[in-house]
C-alpha cells in the first residue's frame, strides 16, 4: 500500500484503480482489509472513491477521528479537488455546474433530472480546464457535493463523458479521474492539513504535460 502520512488519528493514502474504498458485497479485497493487513490495526471510513477511480483517501485510526472527520464532511469542511480527462473540450474554460441527480441503486448508475422528487439531490461542483487537445480536454475540479458518481455523470450529461467511463458513454481503458486533493481539520487540533499529489504519467493523463502538485 502506497501510505503517505499516518499518525494515532489517520492515514492519508493512494487507492489503486479497481479497488473498492469500502466494504463491498461478494469481495474480500478492499482498501479496508488491504490497510487492515498492512497495519495490522483497524481502520475506519470516512469517505468514499467509485473502484475504478484511483488517488488520495484519507481512513481514520480510531472511531472517535472517524467521528470528527465526518463531521467536518456535514459542517463543509472537508475538501476533495479531482482530476479529470473529458471526451470533448468545454465551451467555457472554468465554470460551476449545478444539477439534480438521482442515483439508481439496480443499475448503480446516475442521471440528470429535473425535478425534485424522492431520490433526488442537488449536485454542486467547480471545474477548470488546464490543458486541452482538439479530443480531450485536462479539467481540475472542485466538489462542492459529494453525490454518488457526480463528477462522471454531470459532465456525461454535457456530452463531454470521462475518457474510459464506459458507464457514462466515455469508452474503454483506465477511467481518467483522479482525486489529487484533500483538505480537512485534523481529527484531534483542528488545524487545517492539506494532502496534494498529481495525476499519474499513465494513459489517459499521458495525453497533457504532467501536472505539478
Amino acid at each position: 500500500m502506497d501510505i503517505l502520512y499516518k499518525d494515532k488519528n489517520y492515514i492519508v493514502c493512494i487507492k489503486p484503480s479497481g479497488v473498492p474504498s469500502q466494504q463491498a458485497p461478494n469481495c474480500k479485497t478492499t482498501m479496508l482489509t488491504l490497510l487492515e493487513q498492512e497495519l495490522n490495526q483497524s481502520v475506519y471510513p470516512v469517505h468514499r472513491l467509485d473502484k475504478p477511480v484511483a488517488g488520495l483517501m484519507v481512513y481514520a485510526c480510531t472511531k472517535q477521528a472517524a467521528d470528527a472527520l465526518s463531521q467536518a464532511m456535514q459542517q463543509g469542511r472537508f475538501h476533495k479537488e479531482y482530476y479529470a480527462v473529458l471526451k470533448g473540450v468545454p465551451k467555457e474554460s472554468a465554470a460551476r455546474l449545478e444539477d439534480l441527480l438521482y442515483h439508481d441503486q439496480k443499475r448503480n448508475k446516475t442521471y440528470v433530472v429535473k425535478k425534485k422528487r424522492k431520490g433526488v439531490r442537488t449536485a454542486i461542483l467547480e471545474y477548470q480546464t488546464i490543458a486541452q487537445n482538439e479530443e480531450s480536454a485536462l479539467v481540475r475540479v472542485r466538489l462542492l457535493t459529494g453525490r454518488t458518481h457526480q463528477i462522471r455523470a454531470q459532465f456525461a450529461s454535457r456530452g463531454l463523458p470521462l475518457v474510459g467511463d464506459g458507464t457514462y458513454g466515455g469508452g474503454s481503458g483506465q477511467i481518467g479521474l483522479w482525486s489529487g486533493k484533500l483538505t480537512f481539520p485534523d481529527p484531534e487540533t483542528g488545524t487545517e492539513k492539506e494532502f496534494t499529489l498529481a495525476p499519474p504519467c499513465s494513459a489517459p493523463f499521458d495525453r497533457f504535460a504532467p501536472v505539478k502538485d
